[in-house]
Parts: structure tokens; C-alpha cells; sequence
């Protein structure tokens, strides 16, 4: 590959999702280059309405759709349909993340289209996958993390709490993204060595559970004594650390460090079976020594010992970091309401271009090129509009 090409240059992808899990995942694919665009209803999507918004955009929204052309169409029209499969006939992949079974309503599900389209790869993302008894149920991040076994194994490991943990962080659905974007890497890779198109099904619920990997197995094995370190916080002066000694230079280290040498040789701590049967005793005696100082010199008296620590930072000051500014971390995204950060992606290539699209479309906004790319004039699109199939900003 030349440098600085994108490694997905030249692949065209119909995104037909809304909300968190399809657009974080057809952003990647346009980090990487391939040609997004996004097939919104005539309101747009969903997240263009979630705050924060600056001047009528969101940049909730921006951060997981930048750099994606967007066309405004109505599928429940039978233009709207025929535009639709139009562009699918111009594309490699298409995404998609309604219920099961609306796609083949519009006549545009992968039963529909594999015999036209045989080299089609198609990746449909649900709740709890395209079959089955809960299959056509709605499904969002909170609920999987509660009917995967995610909150309840975070309260298990917080035995002062009462009640399930709340979670606003949409851990169910990145993880659905990110799955999603390696298993099209896959068909496309198979499309090339091997011929033919492809039906990816990724589902939330899989996808949230197999987080969970130690706890699947010791469902398994529920007789089994298993002591397992918990890594929780550890209170300082100004707020709190984590302290990770995870293997047994780790734990030599953090006792010399804290001084307490002698609970190297101490029965209770000197192995780490010891460790794990001993381990609230343990971290016990590493917060009488954290709590007598600021968090940021814990972690660095702690981390030039060479134990793994870190203190627990606010977002807010991620985003205020030079460092993650200057190195490729972050990428500057422009929309018509003004500029903001958002995340590069977390993997880098050595030569191929991978990083966000610098700027985000308006509901709409590209209809004329993508409609005059699939043979239409400007007289129809002009009509399509006063008809209220297509709209745009």
C-alpha cells in the first residue's frame, strides 16, 4: 500500500443505523478510509438531537459520524426504496441496526438483495441476534448490561452495594461496534481470497457477555474455592489510586515501597495463592499508606518502584491534555456549528492513513452528488424534494 493511503480507499459503504452501535462502527470503517454514507430518516438521526448541542448540531453526534456523507431518504416510500437499492448496487458493504425483519419489510434485507448482489457484504447488528425468541425485541445498551450479567457481576464485585450499579457509558454498544468492524474486515478479506458476498449477524447481548470471561467459567464451576484479587480503589489525600501488583515482583516492589518489607516473607502475603486468600488484609495495609498522600504522588512514587498504578482522572482532563492534542490522540472535527475534538481511532498503522474525517455533514447535505451518481437529474432530485422522499440542510 502507498503511504498515506487509507487502507479502506476505494470501498463504498450504505450505513442504514441510527443511535450509538452502527454509527460507532461505520465511523471506524470511515477512519479507515471507505466511503460512508449514512441513509438517514427525513428527522435525521436520532443522536442529531442529543446534547451536547452548539448552535443546533450535536456534537454527541459528530463524534461518532464525522466523515460520512448523509442522504435524508424515505423508506417507507417506494422512490425512497428504489434510490436505496440504487446506492446499494454502487457498494460493497452495507450496515445496518434496525429490528429484525425491517430491512426485508423495505424489501431491502440480505435475502433481498444476495442473488443481484452475490458479492454483497452485509452486517445487520440487533440486540439478541436475527433469530430466535427475543430477536424482534427492542434493545438498547441498558438493557443488555443488565440481561448479559455485566451490572450484576459489578455489583458482586462491590459488596457494599445494594442495589445494580448505574451505567451511563454504553459499554454494550461500542463493544457491538468494534465486533461489527472486525467481522467486515473478515467478509471482505473472504470476499477477496475466497469469492463471494456475506451475512454478518453481531448481537449486543453476545457481545456485553463476553466481557465477562473469568465469570463465565466460574458459572461453569460454582463449587470451585476461587479467590480472585479485586483491584479497587484506594483512598489518597485529594482522591483515590488503584495499586495493580499483579504477579510477585509487582507485590516485593510495592511493600518495599511502602515499608512494609517484612510482608514479603509474611506467611498471609508471600504467595500469591497467600495474596488472593488476603487480599482485603493486603490492600488494607496499602491504603493506610496512600491515604496519607496526594494521589498524583502515589502514582509516582508507586510507579517509578515499578507497581503498576494510576490515580483516576476525569475526563475533562484527558481532553485538556497536551500530550493526547499533539501525538494523533485526538482529531479536530468542524461541523457548521464550529470545532471540537474527538478520539482518533486507538490502533495506528506505520505507513497507511488512518484517522477521523475533519468535518461532519448536515442532514442532507449530500444528496446531490450521491443521487447524481446513481444517473439522477437535478430536475428529479428537485422534485424528490417538493415530494418529501428526499430532504435536506
Amino acid at each position: 500500500m502507498p503511504k498515506g493511503v487509507a487502507p479502506l480507499s476505494g470501498m463504498r459503504i450504505i450505513d442504514f443505523t441510527s443511535m450509538v452501535a452502527g454509527p460507532f462502527g461505520t465511523r471506524m470503517l470511515a477512519d479507515c478510509g471507505a466511503e460512508v454514507v449514512k441513509i438517514e430518516p427525513l428527522a435525521g438521526d436520532y443522536f442529531r438531537h442529543r446534547s451536547p448541542i452548539r448552535n443546533g448540531r450535536s456534537s454527541y453526534f459528530g463524534h461518532m459520524n464525522c466523515g460520512k456523507k448523509s442522504l435524508a431518504l424515505d423508506l417507507k416510500s417506494e422512490r425512497g426504496r428504489n434510490i436505496a437499492r440504487k446506492l446499494i448496487a454502487t457498494a460493497d458493504v452495507v450496515v445496518e441496526n434496525y429490528r429484525p425483519g425491517v430491512m426485508h419489510e423495505f424489501g431491502l434485507g440480505y435475502e433481498d438483495l444476495k442473488d443481484e448482489f452475490p458479492d454483497l457484504v452485509y452486517c445487520s447488528i440487533s440486540g439478541f441476534g436475527q433469530t430466535g425468541s427475543r430477536a424482534r425485541e427492542p434493545a438498547y445498551a441498558p438493557m443488555i448490561h443488565a440481561a448479559s450479567g455485566l451490572d450484576l457481576t459489578h455489583m458482586w464485585y462491590n459488596k457494599h452495594l445494594e442495589r445494580p450499579p448505574n451505567m451511563s457509558a454504553a459499554v454494550a454498544d461500542i463493544f457491538v461496534a468494534v465486533y461489527a468492524f472486525g467481522a467486515i474486515q473478515t467478509a471482505l478479506l473472504n470476499r477477496e481470497r475466497h469469492g463471494g458476498g456475506e451475512h454478518i449477524d453481531v448481537a449486543l447481548l453476545p457481545s456485553a457477555l463476553s466481557l465477562l470471561v473469568y465469570e463465565f467459567q466460574s458459572a461453569q464451576f460454582p463449587k470451585e474455592e476461587v479467590f480472585r484479587p479485586i483491584y479497587a480503589p484506594s483512598k489518597a489525600k485529594d482522591g483515590f489510586v488503584v495499586v495493580v501488583p499483579a504477579n510477585q515482583a509487582n507485590f516485593e516492589k510495592l511493600m518495599d515501597a511502602i515499608g512494609h518489607p517484612e510482608f514479603k516473607t509474611d506467611a498471609r502475603f508471600a504467595t500469591a495463592r497467600g495474596r488472593e486468600e488476603h487480599w482485603d488484609e493486603l490492600m488494607a495495609k496499602v491504603e493506610e499508606w496512600t491515604q496519607e498522600r496526594p494521589a498524583a504522588l502515589c502514582e509516582d512514587i508507586l510507579m517509578r518502584a515499578g507497581v503498576p498504578t494510576s490515580r483516576y482522572k476525569p475526563v475533562e482532563e484527558l481532553v485538556a491534555d497536551e500530550e493526547f492534542r499533539t501525538d494523533g490522540t485526538y482529531a479536530t472535527v468542524t461541523d457548521g456549528s464550529g470545532e471540537y475534538l474527538v478520539p482518533n481511532q486507538p490502533f495506528k498503522f506505520s505507513s497507511a492513513k488512518v484517522e477521523a474525517a475533519r468535518w461532519v455533514s448536515d442532514l442532507g447535505a449530500d444528496r446531490m452528488e450521491l443521487l447524481r451518481g446513481i444517473g439522477l437529474s437535478d430536475a428529479d432530485i428537485e422534485q424528490l424534494g417538493a415530494d418529501r422522499v428526499i430532504v435536506g440542510q
